[in-house]
């Protein structure tokens, strides 16, 4: 298990307070986006309910496919409110939080994007995500190198872009439902890198 302190950040203030005021900015450039968008292409189920966790005013879903459902859970209102892929949204710190509002097996893909950085009990929450998972449906980080970096836990920011993708995969490795743990670097050509971390729930 990792160090407590780990998991310390630079602004231990309550959430709530850093994510008051919206930010509808992206968080990565457009090559980065175009590639996260290729990669759900790649890996979403056609036509399945999508669980987009610690959501934001854009998804970077592709616009040219269908799911029966996409549900948002973020930390601020406003920013999913305007989020145009979401079909509902639920406003929820899982920091504080850690149990999703949501019945066992309920999604075909949950994603996080560029937000694991922020997460202070990550087994916890990828445990939840298993939970809420069909078996065999795939759960998909996606990553950067940005951040806000008095959100950001020590590990991440002591880390470079391999040591994150180790840190992530073993989130999945430790909250014991996911099998077919990979990381890879999709990176770009040009721009910001994009990195995935990817496990199926256990059967």
């Amino acid at each position: 298990m990792f160090p407590k302190d780990y998991f310390r950040r630079m602004d231990e203030r309550d959430d709530e307070h850093f994510y008051t005021q919206p930010r509808l900015v992206v968080h990565i450039d457009e090559h980065a986006i175009a590639r996260t968008t290729n990669l759900f292409r790649e890996y979403l189920p056609v036509g399945g309910r999508i669980l987009d966790l610690m959501s934001s005013w854009r998804s970077h879903l592709p616009t040219d496919v269908i799911y029966s459902e996409v549900v948002g859970l973020g930390m601020n209102a406003t920013e999913l409110a305007e989020n145009p892929q979401l079909n509902q949204f639920i406003v929820q710190n899982i920091n504080n939080d850690h149990q999703l509002p949501f019945a066992n097996e309920t999604f075909d893909a949950v994603i996080v994007t560029v937000s694991v950085q922020y997460l202070t009990n990550p087994i916890a929450v990828y445990a939840e995500v298993g939970r809420v998972l069909r078996p065999h449906a795939p759960f998909l980080t996606i990553f950067s190198n940005r951040m806000f970096p008095s959100k950001a836990i020590a590990a991440w920011r002591s880390l470079d872009d391999a040591g994150h993708a180790q840190l992530v995969a073993n989130y999945y490795h430790l909250a014991q439902c996911f099998e077919q743990i990979e990381a890879f670097d999709c990176s770009p050509p040009q721009g910001d890198p994009v990195f995935l971390v990817i496990g199926r729930r256990l059967v």
